[in-house]
């Protein structure tokens, strides 16, 4: 028996100590719900993770580009309905100036009516969506991933040298007119069939991208959640017995720092 150097003490501190430790970093995880609390805890899976969170911030920019493109082409839509209303009204107008009953003075007033439909397709020429324009011929690159790939959208044209523009410009006020005039605006709607085509295979284009970067972002959460969430129902029964191992530790020391009493008494009986 020795009374300079307690080795069971020593022993028990030192176990006491890792137990402690490691009830300490169990509790961390619980709190935070993550695995990966300091980069020491995993560091080539913490490089993972941060990898694949990088990844799903820029899927989520991509999933707000594909959906601010989708309410371009939605918006582009709304006005090109409005724009067959407008073509169809001015045609038939086209036709009824064509009635050998009328004057150029009746023909005057159904012109009136043709000539604002006309103003009206014109001002639709020049809108906007967030300052970007609706109907040009330039292109619009849309970000369709993570990796900032980019699409181009199928335009539609409604400027100055379009069949828009030519049927917009005529006129009904003459018998010799309108024929010119009829033929204008059914050039017109033979564009627009073509033009509400292409919109509408943009925005199925762009439907379909957006449902493959939500499984996408889907399938990196997952992958980034096995790496560095916490299995609470594990984590759990882990803290559990590490807390009795600090509780059975501090008795156990306890215990060992009050083995020299033994050794004082066996001096005492000297």
């Amino acid at each position: 028996m020795i009374i300079n150097t307690n080795v069971a003490a020593n022993t028990s501190a030192n176990m006491l100590e890792t137990s402690s430790a490691n009830l300490s970093k169990s509790l961390e995880r619980l709190s935070s719900g993550s695995k990966i609390v300091s980069a020491a805890d995993d560091p080539s899976g913490l490089a993972v993770s941060m990898k694949f969170t990088v990844q799903s911030g820029a899927i989520t920019a991509a999933e707000s580009n594909v959906t601010n493109a989708t309410s371009f082409t939605q918006t582009q839509d709304g006005y090109l309905q409005q724009v067959s209303n407008a073509l169809n009204r001015m045609s038939e107008l086209a036709v009824s100036a064509q009635d050998s009953t009328l004057t150029d003075s009746d023909r005057s007033l159904y012109n009136s009516e043709f000539q604002q439909l006309g103003s009206y397709i014109n001002n639709v020429a020049t809108k906007d969506f967030n300052g970007v324009s609706l109907f040009t011929a330039n292109a619009m690159s849309v970000t369709i991933d993570s990796d900032a790939t980019t699409w181009s959208m199928g335009t539609v044209n409604m400027g100055n040298s379009s069949a828009y523009a030519t049927a917009a410009s005529s006129s009904i006020a003459t018998s010799t007119a309108a024929p010119t005039a009829l033929s204008d605006v059914n050039a017109a709607i033979t564009q627009l069939a073509s033009d509400r085509a292409t919109v509408g295979a943009n925005e199925s284009r762009l439907s379909y991208t957006s449902n493959q970067l939500a499984v996408e972002q889907t399938n990196v959460q997952a992958a980034n959640s096995a790496i560095s969430d916490v299995d609470v129902a594990q984590e759990s029964t882990r803290y559990a017995q590490l807390n009795i191992l600090v509780q059975s530790g501090t008795a156990m020391l306890a215990q060992a720092n009050a083995l020299p009493q033994n050794v004082l008494r066996l001096v005492q009986n000297l």
